[in-house]
């Protein structure tokens, strides 16, 4: 059992480098919604969608990772490990939202607040939606609002534990389609598919994971790995310039066809593509940087805001602050890997499998 714990296989690592690259758009496209708050005039107007690429990337790995293993390793070690791998960051991220929140030093929301801090606290750190904050959006987890995609990572990988592992490919296209379907609907009716994070549009979330996650699977289990000579330099310029759409009226059309057709497509280009050496270090780099860049990032972006609307700095002052807290927080994100999540994973599996 020990052994089959510990036993990983080989990581795509072009994949891990996609990851890497959605994630640093989410980040840009975060500071964006501050700087030009109207979508339309944003050069990264797109980039919400790297979240339904990261569910999509989570169904193939995990279905690649644990079809063969879990009847082996069990429900009860699966979730075990899932929540190894992500909540350690999804603690430190609360933390990180917690002194931001606290220490503001261009706004006194908190002030507003105070009675209710704790509950934001226990909120983000059991991953509870507590959508309060009316001044922000009233996210889901306003501590640390990219916490809400994880609720859905969770609730997937239950499910996959449960019953997707078992079923068979012609459940499992017709569950697709179905939530192919929902995803279209949804497109429709809001306008878009950034939705998912607020009290007002939570079910949003579910109606993402559902698809993507499932077809995602759908992709490992169907042999779609496209093999090609094309390394990950071109796959990943695939991937950024759906980042790159303008936001329109035809969002309700534009979401859902890269959702349920181009991104499945770029993580099959992706698990096949050729990686020669020096761009392996680039996307082992990437992966690596990419869950703890994600999770702990958005802190950073509550401070910014409260500095635009505190000092009403200039568009070229904004993009300076842009450029180096993007670069920042690459930085500070590898370090809390080095020195935070990784020792914290390692004692954990330790513990696990002793």
């Amino acid at each position: 059992m020990n052994d089959t714990l510990i036993d990983t296989k080989q990581h795509f690592n072009t994949l891990d480098g996609l990851r890497g690259i959605a994630a640093i758009a989410v980040v840009i496209f975060h500071f964006m919604e501050i700087t030009i708050p109207d979508y339309k005039d944003s050069f990264i107007a797109h980039a919400y969608l790297a979240v339904d690429f990261f569910f999509c990337l989570s169904g193939f790995v995990i279905a690649y990772a644990y079809d063969q293993r879990l009847a082996k390793i069990g429900i009860k070690n699966f979730i075990t490990l899932r929540l190894i791998r992500l909540h350690p960051l999804v603690l430190i991220g609360a933390v990180i939202g917690l002194l931001a929140f606290v220490f503001d030093p261009f706004n006194n929301l908190y002030g507003k607040y105070q009675n209710s801090t704790f509950m934001l606290f226990l909120s983000s750190l059991l991953m509870i939606p507590y959508p309060l904050v009316h001044e922000r959006y009233f996210n889901l987890f306003h501590l640390n609002p990219p916490t809400w995609s994880l609720l859905w990572e969770y609730i997937a990988n239950i499910c996959y534990a449960v019953f997707l592992v078992k079923i068979r490919s012609k459940l499992l296209w017709i569950l697709t389609l179905v939530a192919a379907g929902t995803l279209i609907f949804e497109a429709q009716r809001s306008g878009n598919l950034a939705v998912g994070w607020g009290g007002d549009n939570i079910i949003g979330g579910g109606i993402r994971v559902f698809f993507s996650f499932l077809v995602g699977i759908l992709v490992y289990r169907s042999g779609w790995i496209i093999y090609t000579k094309l390394s990950f330099l071109p796959v990943g310029l695939l991937l950024l310039i759906t980042f790159l759409i303008p936001f329109s009226a035809f969002n309700r059309v534009v979401d859902p066809l890269i959702v349920i057709i181009y991104f499945p497509f770029v993580v099959a280009l992706g698990a096949g593509a050729r990686l020669p050496a020096l761009q392996n270090k680039l996307c082992r780099f990437l992966g690596d940087i990419s869950y703890p860049l994600y999770i702990i990032h958005y802190p950073f972006i509550w401070l910014f805001m409260s500095y635009v609307e505190k000092l009403k700095p200039s568009l070229y002052g904004q993009t300076i602050v842009i450029v180096f807290s993007t670069l920042l927080l690459i930085l500070l994100a590898y370090i809390i890997l080095k020195m935070a999540d990784i020792p914290i994973r390692v004692w954990l599996k330790k513990r696990m499998t002793k």
